[in-house]
């Protein structure tokens, strides 16, 4: 296992690889003093140069191999997840109706919130079916910034700038 670390504009990222992709992004909740960027991986090495073209404005699809763990079911979410265009939202509902049952919006939930590769997996663009902002593991203030990041939501919608 391989870890490193990304300073990114919507803050700063842990990253973890196995020798078959990445495994794990997440937002990083508590200061770290000094964080190691070791890019001795070469998906991790990968996955940064693709998170700056993201956040540059000049990557809107990622090709780095994710190697995620998790059951069946919350693989099968996951790859629905991927398919979910830049800029664009899903209900929790419709994405359960991918998925083959409007039942399964419980399940489907449950799965995306444990979704462990965030941003590259979008399941900051997964959203209640009225609208609604819902549940993020990386924070709800990252969930907005991602979404406003993508234009999918204005700045002063929520009196931020």
């Amino acid at each position: 296992m391989y870890q490193s670390f990304y300073q990114s504009p919507a803050g700063l990222l842990s990253i973890k690889a196995s020798n078959n992709g990445i495994t794990e992004i997440g937002f990083v909740k508590e200061e770290i003093n000094n964080p190691v960027l070791d890019t001795a991986n070469p998906f991790i090495a990968e996955c940064i140069s693709e998170l700056e073209e993201y956040f540059s404005g000049e990557r809107q699809t990622f090709t780095v191999p994710l190697d995620p763990e998790g059951t069946g079911f919350q693989k099968e979410v996951w790859a629905e997840l991927v398919k979910i265009p830049y800029g664009k939202t899903i209900s929790y509902l419709n994405l359960a109706i991918k998925l083959g049952d409007a039942k399964k919006i419980r399940a489907v939930g449950g799965a995306n919130g444990k979704n462990p590769i965030a941003i590259i997996v979008p399941c900051h663009r997964v959203i209640g079916s009225d609208g609604s902002l819902t549940g993020y593991a990386g924070g709800m203030d990252k969930k907005r910034w991602l979404l406003r990041f993508e234009g999918v939501i204005k700045p002063d919608l929520f009196n931020d700038q």
